[in-house]
C-alpha cells in the first residue's frame, strides 16, 4: 500500500533519505531504494509517530477543556438570599 504523500512531500523525504544515508553512512542510495526504505518506514514506522501524535494532542485538548472548566467556574455568581447579618 503506497503512502498518501503529495509528489512534494514524498520527493522531499526521499532526498532526505538519501542526504542522510550519504552524510551518516558515506552510502549513496538510488532513488529507488529510498523510495522503498521510505514507504517501509512510512508504513511500519508511521503509525507508532501517528498514534504518539494521536496521544499528545488528546493530552492538550484535555488540559485545555480543564482550563475552560475553571474559567467557567469562575464566573458563577452567588444564587439565593442574602446571608442574614
Amino acid at each position: 500500500m503506497r503512502a498518501s504523500l503529495s509528489k512534494e512531500q514524498r520527493e522531499y523525504m526521499i532526498d532526505r533519505v538519501q542526504a542522510y544515508f550519504e552524510l551518516e553512512r558515506e552510502e549513496q542510495l538510488g532513488d529507488l531504494a529510498a523510495d522503498q526504505l521510505l514507504e517501509f518506514m512510512v508504513n511500519e514506522l508511521g503509525p507508532f509517530m501517528y498514534n504518539k501524535g494521536i496521544y499528545d494532542a488528546r493530552q492538550m485538548v484535555e488540559q485545555k477543556v480543564l482550563n475552560l472548566d475553571e474559567d467557567l467556574l469562575s464566573l458563577e455568581r452567588p444564587a439565593g438570599r442574602p446571608p442574614r447579618n
